[in-house]
């Protein structure tokens, strides 16, 4: 029969014609990377779209911008994935310990066979994502001294000229300017726009604020001396372009003043933190700015009046004092006169004793020179002395000061004699 087993002369054995579907069936197993792929595809499509909780490890960042972790529970753990595109929309830094909720795809990375979550969303367990985002920025630019109060720079008292970054269609620029034409008008004012809500905000809100300083390079005569940066309230959400980092460090690199004027008084941003001087709304910012004119004016007038009635006192103290300085006047001729007999009076009494002083010094000088005089050797000479001088006008007292050859002086009453010393000692 067809469907027995044959044997050929070789000894190997031939299937029969029924058999040859146990042949087709090992050609077609799938290899490992087949049905790795089929999987993938089975998990992609059963869990596309999954929530899971639980807590992170072992989280980690390579240069390439992706970030990979574990996410586990008592139970068990499953590998992770937030890809760069991903991981740049999340506000807050995950860490390990974190108990979070994750959103995304489950997928199998086929080079090892294992499944993993790519994530595309990452929330924080019992608080919210932007709320501990708020948290951790906060806490790090706090220990980097970004809101150390020495940093902070005084308000000008009446600043001329003043810039405004916020929104130019907000309620928060119309606030702001209904105040200072209250307090302070014809200021001059100078509305720096901005987006102060949304992705774009946060670059717009930094350009606006260098901007800023460049006009004040470029124009120093008409440098802005104060900042008024904010917005009018709204949720979490739409205050945050306040609470992105770049925007803070903006604030705080910025060489002008800055009041920070985000939100309602209840509500509170980085940007707060870091200004120079928080307002709880823009128009008390305003407020903060100037004082208010008619305020200045009553000081200013107060002072003058002051000022006047002072003087008016002082200059009857002057009067009153040249009177009494010009009755004690006494007539310069005869103040003259008076000066021109004193002076002659001490002439006499000082050339009577210049007199007196000369003869006494003549009279001194005189008996000095007797003594003087006696004293001379000259006078010694005189009674028949003579006294020997060698070459080097030492006096010769004995034999032994003079060696043959030497040339010697000596004085006697009416000239010198020169000799040369022939005779040996």
């Amino acid at each position: 029969m067809e469907s027995e087993v044959s044997t050929q002369a070789n000894g190997q054995l031939v299937l029969p014609l029924e058999a040859a579907p146990e042949k087709d069936w090992k050609a077609t197993v799938p290899t490992v990377g087949e049905l790795t792929r089929r999987l993938r595809g089975h998990i992609e499509n059963a869990f596309f779209d999954v929530w899971v909780r639980g807590e992170i490890s072992n989280f980690r960042k390579p240069v390439s911008g992706h970030a990979y972790f574990i996410v586990k529970d008592a139970a068990a753990s499953m590998r992770a994935v937030l890809f760069r595109g991903a991981l740049s929309k999340i506000k807050f830094q995950p860490k390990d310990g974190m108990e979070v909720l994750l959103h995304g795809t489950v997928t199998v990375y086929e080079a090892r066979g294992e499944y993993q979550l790519v994530c595309d969303t990452v929330e924080p367990v019992g608080v919210g994502a932007l709320q501990l985002a708020f948290e951790q920025l906060k806490q790090k630019l706090h220990k980097e001294g970004l809101f150390d109060p020495k940093n902070k720079k005084p308000l000008p008292f009446l600043p001329r000229h003043i810039g405004i970054i916020t929104s130019s269609t907000g309620a928060a620029v119309r606030d702001i300017l209904k105040v200072f034409a209250r307090r302070f008008p014809n200021l001059d004012l100078m509305l720096i726009p901005a987006s102060v809500q949304g992705e774009k905000a946060a670059p717009e809100i930094v350009r606006a604020l260098e901007q800023a300083q460049t006009w004040n390079q470029q124009l120093p005569s008409r440098a802005l001396e104060l900042l008024i940066v904010g917005r009018g309230g709204g949720s979490l959400e739409d205050l945050w372009p306040f609470n992105e980092e770049a925007v803070a460090r903006a604030i705080h690199a910025c060489t002008i003043p800055i009041i920070s004027a985000v939100g309602h008084e209840i509500d509170f941003t980085i940007a707060d933190f870091v200004a120079d001087v928080r307002a709880p709304t823009p128009s008390a910012a305003a407020e903060m700015a100037v004082p208010r004119k008619e305020e200045l004016l009553f000081v200013v007038r107060s002072h003058v009046n002051r000022a006047n009635v002072s003087m008016h006192k002082r200059l009857q103290q002057l009067r009153l004092h040249v009177s009494h300085l010009g009755q004690r006047l006494v007539d310069p001729r005869e103040r003259i006169k008076k000066l021109r007999e004193n002076f002659n009076v001490a002439l006499e009494k000082l050339t009577s004793q210049m007199k007196l002083s000369c003869l006494i010094a003549k009279k001194r000088i005189e008996s000095i020179a007797q003594l003087l005089n006696s004293l001379s050797p000259l006078r010694v000479i005189a009674r028949g002395y003579s006294i020997t001088q060698d070459e080097r006008q030492r006096i010769v007292r004995t034999i032994h000061d003079v060696l043959p050859g030497s040339r010697l002086v000596t004085q006697v009453k009416d000239g010198q004699i020169h000799s040369i010393v022939t005779t040996p000692k």
